[in-house]
């Protein structure tokens, strides 16, 4: 089991405002190649849609709420009946996406203890992203890379960070490319 990060990412690394709804002025990078580049399992989920927890901050879960129930394609459909745990001091109820539920205030011991028995794909988050990036319980990163520096807004790694990787493959889409990394070092209560 495993906990895994996918993230559109700039080629300087940013990861904010990728669709532009948050509004700032650099936003909507990851458009800029069509929608085609962001539609459907461009992270190679596959399996995974079927057996997996999706794993949210709040403000993306929100963002997400108001995207994905309304549509019907195959892979919205998947998507739609994950089951999803959202981080949130702010929200407790979570019912404009089926299948959410609220984590606890100090969501870490969960996410730990549930990645110990099913995959947990974290999907944008950020501050999540890093909490659990800095907890070291990641196992594996999907990057897809998209073509553009933007020079400004928040990245997935925080200056400082020092992390071991080891590449699991490459694969060009269209004018993007999906990086597969998985971690080296042991997770938190792992031995070495």
């Amino acid at each position: 089991m495993a906990l895994i990060i996918i993230e559109f990412l700039s080629l300087d690394g940013v990861i904010q405002d990728p669709d532009g709804a948050e509004g700032t002025p650099w936003g909507g990078w990851a458009f800029r190649q069509g929608r085609a580049a962001v539609a459907g399992d461009k992270f190679r989920l596959g399996p995974l849609l079927e057996g997996a927890t999706l794993l949210f901050g709040r403000r993306t879960w929100e963002h997400f709420a108001t995207l994905w129930p309304s549509r019907t394609d195959d892979f919205a459909t998947q998507l739609n009946a994950m089951p999803k745990l959202v981080a949130s001091r702010r929200r407790a109820i979570f019912d404009d996406w089926k299948n959410s539920e609220r984590l606890p205030a100090d969501p870490l011991p969960e996410i730990d203890r549930i990645r110990r028995h099913t995959d947990l794909v974290l999907i944008g988050s950020t501050s999540l992203a890093r909490q659990v990036i800095n907890a070291g319980l990641v196992d594996e990163y999907r990057l897809l890379i998209f073509p553009c520096v933007i020079g400004a807004g928040e990245r997935l790694f925080d200056p400082g960070d020092a992390i071991d990787l080891d590449l699991v493959s490459v694969e060009q889409k269209d004018a993007t490319v999906l990086i597969t990394y998985r971690t080296t070092a042991p997770k938190q209560g792992e031995q070495s």
